[in-house]
């Protein structure tokens, strides 16, 4: 029962999420971003700094979901390349693999000897003189 609102929940954070991180204000003389509403359920008010080079804590959505109260937050949050997800499985797993049924294949195929074509005019080509 308490599964489907604290989705709705969590979609309405992502989409606020979203729209802070496109709808920011690019500050280029101190390399900043910064929000340019207040997003009220992300604890984001207007004018915070949200992306720096250097001195600003940078935002972190699992721990916002954590403060709205979504329990197993890690579970609507997908992680890091370098920690886990499909992009290191293909990275370690599957690319480490030699492609088995293709090199068979090619043996096959190479094994077996094509019967070329008679040459035309007994080899001596197509031009005559």
């Amino acid at each position: 029962m308490q599964a489907l609102p604290q989705k709705e929940l969590v979609e309405e954070l992502k989409m606020q999420w979203k729209n802070l991180w496109r709808e920011r204000i690019d500050d280029k003389v101190r390399a900043e971003g910064i929000a340019n509403k207040d997003y009220s359920k992300l604890f984001i008010d207007r004018g915070t700094v949200i992306f720096a080079t250097r001195n600003f804590k940078l935002l972190n959505f699992r721990e916002i979901l954590e403060l709205n109260g979504v329990n197993d937050a890690n579970r609507f949050v997908l992680p890091s390349p370098q920690v886990g997800g499909w992009g290191k499985f293909i990275r370690t797993i599957i690319s480490g693999q030699k492609p088995l049924k293709r090199t068979r294949r090619a043996w096959q195929h190479q094994d077996t000897e094509k019967k070329q074509q008679q040459l035309k005019k007994g080899g001596r080509g197509w031009l005559h003189f």
